[in-house]
């Protein structure tokens, strides 16, 4: 398939800029896939489409404020998206404006933090050194900011406060995403307690989210395509419990593509999931047979994007796409902060 397959028209006013005052009041659109339907429903109803014996897993990553606002030797201003952790605190970074980086260069972030450029990637990353006497993950936390998607356009510092509440999951344990897993976000403590009480299990693993949740699909035909590698964690004990649910035949609810990347990721051509703590670098296109996800809640993704087609594999092409259009006119809200879909 092409990735122009994966169009949709998605009118800018759809695309949520804030998160709703309560996080269960998101809207979810149930898609049956054995049917071929879907309906409206609200996210306060998700525990009504499980059963006693589902696995409902969560990726329990932690987003860091992985954005800083600095000056460069000229007083120039300039921002840095941290992408990636190379070694110690030498890091792969966005830099606007990346043009005025040249090795050698040094940025200022207060007193307490500076970084100096090492080298342009040929992806046009920034490759940086921070140097600092003090803990670097705490002045990250005192001076950064919450690494928001491009595509909220509010502007830099706006409910700054909010954004490092909402743009995290209760459940968030482990530090390390530079995004959220976003079908996470709609959970509350009480929506977790439903689940745990109609009989259901709550299992985690962790998936740190990289860039390539936002890089752009850049190839025309899928088979060429290639999602970035994205640090993974399934302990022991979570390989266990979802083997031993798998053997009886019980449903694994994936929240989220995150952690259906991970699990499928995974898995053995036996079925077997496999205890790690490595890359996840699996590639889900529309030829992939899943061995492991039998049901899967997501928010709504970009048009053409690695994601949609994630979904879209999972769900059917037709199903899926149909269910985007019918979003579309019933006017859901679209990406992070928007609302989501249940797909079984």
């Amino acid at each position: 398939m092409q990735i122009s397959d994966f169009y949709f028209n998605l009118p800018e006013e759809f695309i949520a800029q804030k998160p709703l005052e309560k996080r269960e009041n998101s809207r979810m659109l149930i898609v049956n896939r054995s049917e071929k339907t879907f309906q409206d429903k609200h996210f306060q109803q998700f525990p009504n489409f499980l059963k006693k014996g589902d696995i409902v897993v969560l990726n329990n990553t932690k987003v860091f404020p992985a954005r800083l606002f600095g000056e460069s030797e000229t007083g120039a201003r300039i921002e840095l998206f941290l992408v990636r952790n190379l070694e110690n605190q030498i890091w792969e970074t966005l830099a606007k404006p990346a043009r005025r980086l040249k090795a050698g260069k040094k940025i200022s972030f207060g007193k307490n933090l500076s970084a100096e450029v090492l080298e342009k990637t040929v992806e046009g990353r920034v490759i940086v050194r921070f140097e600092t006497v003090k803990d670097f993950n705490k002045i990250l936390d005192k001076i950064g900011q919450t690494p928001l998607p491009p595509y909220i356009k509010r502007a830099a510092g706006s409910d700054i406060d909010k954004d490092r509440e909402r743009y995290q999951t209760v459940f968030a344990k482990t530090r390390g995403a530079i995004a959220a897993p976003t079908a996470g976000l709609h959970f509350t403590p009480q929506i977790l307690d439903e689940i745990k009480n109609l009989g259901a299990e709550i299992a985690e693993i962790t998936l740190h989210v990289g860039y390539g949740t936002f890089e752009p699909v850049r190839v025309s035909n899928l088979s060429e395509h290639k999602v970035m590698s994205e640090r993974c964690e399934i302990s022991r004990e979570t390989a266990e419990v979802l083997n031993k649910a798998k053997d009886k035949s019980r449903r694994i609810v994936a929240v989220g593509t995150t952690t259906t990347r991970a699990l499928e990721s995974f898995t053995n051509d036996d079925g077997k999931i496999s205890a790690v703590e490595k890359p996840a670098d699996l590639t889900i296109t529309p030829d992939y047979k899943f061995k492991t996800v039998g049901a899967l809640l997501t928010n709504f993704h970009l048009p053409q994007s690695s994601l949609l087609v994630l979904v879209s594999t999972f769900g059917g092409y037709e199903l899926i796409m149909d269910s985007y259009r019918h979003a579309v006119s019933s006017r859901y809200r679209f990406y992070s902060y928007g609302d989501c879909m249940f797909v079984f």
